[in-house]
């Protein structure tokens, strides 16, 4: 692999399991013209550095992810250089794409990424008997479209798995939201940045349609 240029790299910190997620990436890596070594599980600078683009993934509680991540010497950093400072396209997923708020509230409060501007608070349903997590299939409403949805339209659904959500400032960062008795952010988007609350490799043919969209992707 010390010859091949990584086409995605999924980062690694320990955070969740990564199997569903990279063999997704692989399956579709193939459909749009990738290697498998060209698809990479890691936690090493040196190689997410060298990425074409770059995948968050993420299960677990705001904090001890982005206390993980910080515990990997250069991490943080690679990360910074190659999304903001190169522009490269990032997927976040689930925690990955909580990461990019300004602050998690989860047991405290603790500063995100600050990449898109928001907050991620417990979940508050209208309704007292929805359960937290909220967990399952939910449909998805589309406020604006973005290059990686594809031809997708409202009305798809996807699976969520969690107690916390992103609230974002800006109405140009949402995406698609879901209804959990109240309005749930489901994708966000800014620049080169993608993040979707619910998992796609789980996802079924709308969440695999979307990992294609984003391995297409020119930002």
């Amino acid at each position: 692999m010390s010859g091949t240029i990584p086409a995605v790299a999924i980062i690694d910190y320990g955070a969740g399991n990564l199997r569903s997620a990279a063999k997704a990436f692989e399956r579709m890596g193939a459909e749009v013209g990738l290697r498998p070594e060209q698809v990479v599980v890691t936690d090493r600078p040196e190689v997410i550095a060298r990425a074409e683009r770059v995948v968050l993934p993420g299960d677990g509680a705001f904090a001890d992810c982005k206390t993980s991540i910080a515990a990997i010497p250069g991490l943080l950093d690679v990360l910074h250089e190659q999304v903001v400072a190169k522009a490269r396209p990032f997927f976040g997923i689930c925690i990955g794409m909580q990461l990019m708020a300004t602050e998690g509230r989860e047991h405290g409060h603790h500063a995100g990424f600050g990449w898109v501007p928001g907050v991620v608070d417990r979940l508050t349903p209208a309704d007292p008997k929805l359960k937290i997590p909220h967990m399952g299939w939910n449909d998805l409403h589309i406020h604006h479209h973005h290059p990686v949805l594809g031809k997708a339209r409202s009305g798809v659904h996807a699976y969520f798995v969690h107690s916390y959500a992103l609230q974002v400032e800006r109405d140009a960062d949402l995406v698609a939201s879901a209804d959990y008795a109240g309005p749930v952010t489901a994708i966000v988007a800014r620049d080169n940045m993608f993040g979707t609350q619910f998992h796609p490799e789980k996802s079924q043919d709308f969440g695999l349609s979307l990992i294609a969209g984003f391995l297409r992707w020119r930002p």
